[in-house]
């Protein structure tokens, strides 16, 4: 297994095999603009001088919940009052094997202070201009930037000139930055609108189709069906790329794999799937805890269920009929 060493801010590869598994728990404080914090570690402790999201080791007895509303209340002087599981990360260091369970934190009482000596940032997504960083919390930034909401496109049986309108009408009154366009064969002969379409409102397009086609067309996201994401042997070259899962060896996949986000479900019925009751919040929140990357909850939803999918662990919600 491989890990990190810091020398200065350089960082080498060491190995850790056979350690166990220290768990730690992270706090991202989002703000309503969009904003979240960030802590640098103070002198006088391992790796002084890195930025990091803030949080600290789960203690014996403590559920993450637990040690993240204590190691903030002892660390930043605040009381958590609104938040919720993202994702979990396994990092090595040199001196420990980690497993980081990843809170977003949505409201707090109290003012953010520096209870431990710690200088804090409050910066935006893709903005982020302070280092160096724990080389743990690299891809968490990353995931920052993924919008909460994944429009997807009509289904292939719609009309393209109805599937085209719907969306143009969608996307003037909510102003989605992503959009997964998901229409079968005739996506080749329609990519030209929907690019055009996406270039009127300032969209990115995510392309859900075989890779070689995406590999033709070469959209700036990728979009694996579970039957791609089961044939791959390495992620391939797009800027963002996502995959659909509906279950934990296939969650499991993507997380190896390296893939931004997942799509997982069906959370409730859906017209498209007549006879299936979906696998409800409960089974879905099961597998989320499980997950090593942002997941959108997937199947029967709409606007409404942002606050269910929040408690449940979800990045956001993906929606077909729902947005449009």
């Amino acid at each position: 297994m491989a890990g990190w060493l810091r020398n200065s801010h350089e960082i080498t590869v060491v190995d850790t095999a056979d350690r166990s598994i220290v768990e730690v728990v992270c706090g991202v404080l989002t703000q309503p603009d969009g904003r979240f914090l960030l802590a640098q570690r103070p002198e006088g402790r391992i790796w002084a001088g890195f930025w990091e999201f803030p949080g600290g080791k789960i203690e014996p007895g403590e559920s993450p919940a637990e040690a993240l509303s204590r190691e903030l209340r002892e660390e930043l002087g605040i009381k958590v009052c609104s938040a919720s599981p993202w994702h979990k990360r396994l990092f090595d260091y040199p001196h420990a094997r980690v497993q980081l369970h990843f809170f977003r934190i949505w409201a707090w009482t109290g003012e953010v202070q520096s209870l431990e000596g710690q200088q804090f940032v409050w910066t935006t997504p893709g903005h982020v201009d302070v280092e160096p960083l724990l080389p743990a919390n690299t891809p968490v930034l990353r995931a920052l930037q993924i919008p909460s909401t994944l429009a997807i496109t009509p289904e292939s049986s719609v009309p393209l000139e109805t599937a085209l309108a719907q969306v143009s009408a969608g996307l003037a009154s909510h102003q989605w930055p992503w959009l997964q366009v998901r229409r079968g064969a005739q996506v080749v002969e329609e990519w030209s609108a929907w690019q055009a379409l996406a270039h009127r409102y300032g969209t990115m397009l995510s392309l859900n189709a075989p890779l070689a086609i995406a590999e033709k067309l070469i959209p700036v996201a990728w979009h694996a069906s579970s039957g791609a994401l089961a044939g791959l042997a390495h992620l391939p070259d797009f800027e963002w790329t996502g995959a659909s899962v509906h279950n934990l060896e296939e969650l499991a996949r993507a997380g190896e794999l390296g893939f931004d986000y997942a799509v997982l479900g069906s959370v409730k019925a859906t017209a498209s799937h007549p006879g299936h009751s979906g696998m409800g919040w409960d089974s879905w929140q099961r597998l989320a805890h499980e997950a090593s990357l942002p997941l959108f909850a997937i199947g029967g939803l709409a606007a409404d269920d942002r606050a269910d999918a929040r408690v449940a662990g979800a990045h956001g919600i993906a929606m077909i009929r729902g947005a449009w």
